[in-house]
């Protein structure tokens, strides 16, 4: 069984916010997969999210751990991706703040 790839994303904006900004940007996971055709479900246990993608025949599962000033995800590759894996690590680094912002609320800034 491989490690799972751990990527921290720091945050200002509390546990409550940070997890509404992350459920407000789940529809727009999809624009951020290759290949369009991806099918995505979360489902919510407390502060820890846990997340299936499936896509290009490829299954990545992930936990997603809100805390009061880091986001915290670890995801499982299938084999194939492993590969890929310090790729993937710096986007989900990079990706990651985005689907944080609030981009619905003007000069939003926690």
């Amino acid at each position: 069984m491989t490690k799972p790839l751990v990527v921290d994303l720091p945050h200002t904006l509390g546990v409550e916010e940070a997890k509404r900004r992350m459920q407000g940007s789940m529809g727009k996971l999809k624009d951020h997969i290759p290949g369009g055709t991806a099918d995505v479900s979360a489902e919510w246990n407390g502060d820890r999210m846990h997340l299936i993608v499936n896509a290009m025949g490829q299954e990545v599962s992930a936990n997603i751990d809100v805390m009061e000033t880091v986001v915290r995800v670890e995801v499982m590759l299938p084999g194939m991706l492993s590969f890929f894996g310090s790729q993937i690590q710096g986007y989900l680094q990079s990706v990651g703040g985005q689907l944080l912002e609030d981009k619905s609320k003007p000069n939003s800034k926690s």
